[in-house]
Formats: C-alpha cells, sequence, structure tokens
C-alpha cells in the first residue's frame, strides 16, 4: 500500500551542536528558523541551545514559531543550558539517543539536514534508509549551505552507478543552497510530489 504523504506541519532540522568555522552556517540555521516560523510550522529538533542547533531555535523563537527540543537526558549539559531549554514551547527529556530519533520521526512531517557533524550525518542517512525501505515519504532535504554536502552527495551518486541504492526512486531528497528556500521547496514536493519543475530552487539528488 503505498504510504501518503502527510500536510506539512512540523519540520525536523539535524544540525550540528557547534558553531562551525564557516559564518554562514550559523546564518543559515537562524534564517531557516524565521523561514519556519514565517510559515507557521513547528521546529522539532534535537534540543540544543549552541552551536547550529540554538540558531535554528533561536530564529524560529524570535519571529515568534513554536519549537518542540527532544534530549537525551545525558546530553543536557553538552548540548543545551539548562536556562535556555526553559525557553522552548516543548521539551522532551528521553532516556537514550534511540528514544530521541524515534520521537523526532514521529513528531515531524519533514526533515532538514544543515550542516553537522556525524551525528547530523548519521540521523539524515537513518531517515534517507527509511525511505528506502518504504517506512515513510516525508520529505527529505539537504541544505547544501556554501557547498557544505557536496562530498557526501558525490558520494551518494557514487553509490546508485555501482547499484547499492536499490529502489532509489524511494530516496530523493531535495539539494538546497539557500536556507530561505527550503521550506518553500519542501511545501511545494508535498504538494505536488512527483511533479518537477515546480521551482528552480528545487533540485534532486
Amino acid at each position: 500500500m503505498t504510504k501518503q504523504i502527510a500536510p506539512i506541519r512540523s519540520i525536523c532540522v539535524y544540525c550540528g551542536s557547534q558553531p562551525g568555522r564557516d559564518a554562514a552556517h550559523m546564518q543559515a540555521g537562524r534564517a531557516l528558523g524565521k523561514s519556519i516560523a514565517d510559515h507557521g510550522l513547528r521546529l522539532v529538533y534535537g534540543g540544543g541551545t549552541r552551536g547550529i542547533m540554538g540558531a535554528v531555535a533561536s530564529g524560529v523563537l524570535s519571529a515568534g514559531g513554536e519549537v518542540t527540543g527532544i534530549i537525551p537526558e545525558f546530553l543536557m549539559d553538552k548540548e543545551a543550558t539548562r536556562h535556555s531549554l526553559g525557553q522552548l514551547n516543548e521539551l522532551v527529556v528521553t532516556a537514550d539517543m534511540h528514544e530521541r530519533k524515534h520521537k523526532m520521526f514521529e513528531r515531524a512531517d519533514a526533515f532538514v539536514a544543515l550542516p553537522g557533524g556525524i551525528g547530523t550525518l548519521e540521523e539524515i542517512v537513518e531517515i534517507m534508509t527509511w525511505a528506502q525501505l518504504g517506512r515513510h515519504r516525508k520529505p527529505m532535504v539537504f541544505g547544501n549551505i556554501n557547498g557544505f554536502w557536496n562530498p557526501m552527495l558525490e558520494l551518494f551518486q557514487h553509490m546508485r552507478d555501482q547499484g547499492f541504492v536499490h529502489t532509489a526512486h524511494l530516496v530523493q531528497p531535495l539539494v538546497i543552497d539557500r536556507a530561505e528556500d527550503i521550506v518553500p521547496a519542501i511545501l511545494a514536493s508535498a504538494g505536488a510530489k512527483g511533479r518537477e519543475g515546480e521551482a528552480d530552487i528545487i533540485s534532486r539528488l
């Protein structure tokens, strides 16, 4: 049975808990957060208040939007400050990473990977794996700020070329270069799945 695409009400953002060395990444985090709020959507994210994670949450909250943070107890003082966590509209504390990822998946209607490290990569790749297995049809996006994800996108294409990405039609993340274009691309994709050329901001891996 084909899984239907749910209306977009919330967007899960995976990104670094550090600011990184390119100032554009923090700027993109704030811009994406503002865009999420401006479109009346809720942010679902890992609960961190530092780095790009904090920038996204701050962008949503400063624009009057709503934020759900989902964080394991053991990361409360590593990725966040308890005082800042109190500013979130909703905070879910989980026992471990597995529960965190499951709750983020349940509460989100789309997924975005901004620049980040191994944890960010692991989270978006798992979502892509579930799509390949037919477990969901929620939009997936690589926020390719200043070409950050280019090496990974090349690896994915290499995997395809070598015949290791089966049911490739189920694994079609959008690749968006500007943070301001991410939410419109998600809404266009969800509203017209399978119809290409909605806008030239949308490209597919």
